[in-house]
C-alpha cells in the first residue's frame, strides 16, 4: 500500500514560522479539546493553533482488522486501496495532485482502527482543494483491479518473508496463544490463504460496511476557529453515509494456564516473547500499571529488566516490557533477544523478575524517579500538532474524558506503591502467561 508524504511546498512555506516559533516550545499549554458532531454522526475533537499556518487531520474509523471476520487481511487491503482510485481520478493524479498542494497524505491499519490523515497549509486556496481530495478518497473510492492484484500480491509477498523472520514468528505465535479465537488473534496483514481468497468485492463491502459517519473520528488541530473547523469536519466526510457504529467486539478471556511455545529456526539468537492480555484503554488501573512497567521493563537502560537481564547477566542487549491497550484488553508483553545457548537462561530471570515485582511492587526511590521522568517527559509529548491530532484522536476513538490530558499528570503523581502492587496483582498473572520461543536450530 503507498502512503504519499509530499513535503516541498509545505516545509518552504513552514520553516521561517517554525523557526520564529522555537522559543515557544517550553511553554506549550496544555490543548483546550473542543467537541461536538456532525450532523451525520461523526465525531469530532478540534484544537485551535493559531501558532502556525497549517491544520492536521486525522479521520479514524473502527474497521481495523478485529473486523476482519474469516476475511483476514481485508481491512488492511481495504485502507490500503483508498488512494488507488478515487471518483474520476487514479493514483497518479491523486499523488500529482496533493504534491501540488503541498500537502501529506497518509493511511495506515491497525488492529482496532483505519486511519486517515492529511497536513496542509491552512490558507485557503491550500486547505479547500486538499479537503475536497481527502473527501473523494473517503467518499468515493473506486478499488481498481490492477491496483487490488498489485497490492494483494505485494501482501502475499510480505507474508512469505515473514516466515523467514524469527521475530515476525514468534509475534505471530504469541497472538494466537494470547487471544485464541478473539479477533485480535490474528495478524493485520492476515494469512497466506485467506489474502489469496480475497477479491475486490470483499474490499468494497467491508468499506461500505464500516467507512461510515457513526463509525468515524475527525480529529482536527490548526490554524482555524471553531466555525471554519465545523466547516472543514463537514467538508471531509459530505456524502459519506450515516451508516451504524460497529457492534461492540468481545471480552477478551483471560488465560486460564502457563503455555510454552518453541518454535525451531536457524537463527544465532533465540527471539523470548512472555506475556498475556493486559488493560484496555479506559482502565481502572491504567496509570498504576504504566507507572510500574516504566519501572519494570519500560524505561529503557534503567528499568529493573535491563539491569538483571543485561548489566548484571549480560544475557542480552536490550530487553523490555510493555502494555498495548486496546478497545479491549490489548497484551502486556515482556521480551529480549539472546544467544541459543542462554534462552533458558535468560527466560528464567525474566520471569523471576516478573515474579518479583507482582509479589514485592517498586521501591520508594524507584516510584520518585519514574515520575519526576514521566511527567518531566509529558511537555515532549504535546509538543507538536502532529503529536496533539494523535492524542485527541485516540481520546475521541476510545472515548476518554476531554481533560485526559490536562489530567495526565496528576494521575502520574496519584499512583503509589500500594496501588501498583493492587494493580499488577489484578491485571498480571505469573504463572498464567504464554511464553513464545524462536531459535536454537542450526543456522545455514
Amino acid at each position: 500500500m503507498r502512503i504519499k508524504l509530499n513535503v516541498s511546498h509545505l516545509s518552504n512555506t513552514l520553516a521561517a514560522a517554525l523557526l520564529a516559533m522555537a522559543w515557544l516550545g517550553d511553554a506549550h499549554a496544555t490543548p483546550n479539546i473542543q467537541h461536538w458532531e456532525t450532523s451525520n454522526g461523526a465525531r469530532v475533537y478540534f484544537v485551535a493553533a493559531p501558532e502556525l499556518p497549517i491544520v492536521d487531520v486525522q479521520v479514524v474509523f473502527d474497521g481495523g482488522a478485529a473486523r476482519d471476520g474469516d476475511k483476514n487481511g481485508v481491512a488492511l487491503l481495504t485502507n490500503g486501496l483508498l488512494s488507488e482510485g478515487a471518483a474520476d481520478l487514479n493514483a497518479d493524479q491523486i499523488a500529482e495532485q496533493f504534491d501540488a498542494l503541498g500537502a501529506r497524505f497518509g493511511n495506515s491499519s491497525e488492529r482496532d482502527m483505519a486511519v486517515v490523515t492529511l497536513r496542509s497549509l491552512s490558507e485557503p486556496d491550500v486547505l479547500d482543494p486538499a479537503i475536497a481530495l481527502l473527501n473523494k478518497i473517503l467518499t468515493q473510492p473506486t478499488f481498481p483491479a490492477d491496483a487490488f492484484e498489485r497490492e494483494r500480491n505485494r501482501l502475499l509477498t510480505a507474508i512469505e518473508q515473514r516466515k523467514q523472520s524469527p521475530g515476525d514468528l514468534a509475534s505471530e505465535a504469541f497472538y494466537k496463544a494470547v487471544f485464541g479465537h478473539h479477533p485480535y488473534a490474528s495478524l493485520p496483514e492476515g494469512q497466506e490463504s485467506s489474502v489469496k481468497a480475497l477479491t475486490a468485492e470483499d474490499l468494497r463491502a467491508f468499506y461500505q460496511q464500516y467507512y461510515v459517519a457513526k463509525n468515524a473520528v475527525i480529529a482536527i488541530v490548526g490554524n482555524l476557529d471553531r466555525q471554519q473547523a465545523e466547516q472543514l469536519a463537514n467538508n471531509v466526510i459530505a456524502g459519506l453515509p450515516a451508516g451504524q457504529a460497529a457492534p461492540n467486539l468481545p471480552a477478551v478471556d483471560p488465560l486460564a494456564e502457563e503455555k510454552t511455545i518453541r518454535i525451531e529456526h536457524p537463527s544465532t539468537q533465540t527471539h523470548i516473547l512472555v506475556g498475556a492480555p493486559g488493560m484496555k484503554r479506559g482502565d481502572e488501573y491504567y496509570f498504576d500499571l504504566y507507572v510500574g512497567n516504566h519501572i519494570l521493563g519500560g524505561n529503557g537502560l534503567v528499568s529493573r529488566l535491563s539491569q538483571e537481564v543485561r548489566e548484571n547477566r549480560g544475557l542480552s542487549y536490550s530487553t523490555y516490557s510493555y502494555f498495548l491497550p486496546m478497545r479491549k484488553q490489548g497484551p502486556f508483553i515482556l521480551g529480549l533477544q539472546t544467544k541459543n545457548e542462554t534462552a533458558d537462561e535468560a527466560l528464567q530471570v525474566l520471569k523471576a523478575e516478573l515474579v518479583k515485582f507482582v509479589s514485592e511492587g517498586p521501591s520508594a526511590e524507584e516510584l520518585e524517579a519514574a515520575k519526576k521522568n514521566i511527567t518531566g517527559g509529558f511537555p515532549l509529548r504535546i509538543s507538536s500538532n502532529s503529536k496533539i491530532v494523535g492524542y485527541i484522536a485516540m481520546i475521541g476513538f476510545y472515548d476518554l474524558p476531554l481533560d485526559y490530558l490536562d489530567q495526565f499528570n496528576a494521575k502520574i503523581e496519584a499512583v503509589t506503591l500500594d496501588s501498583i502492587k493492587t494493580a499488577f496483582q489484578n491485571r498480571i498473572h505469573p504463572d498464567k502467561m504464554a511464553t513464545v520461543l524462536v531459535g536454537g536450530g542450526q543456522s545455514s
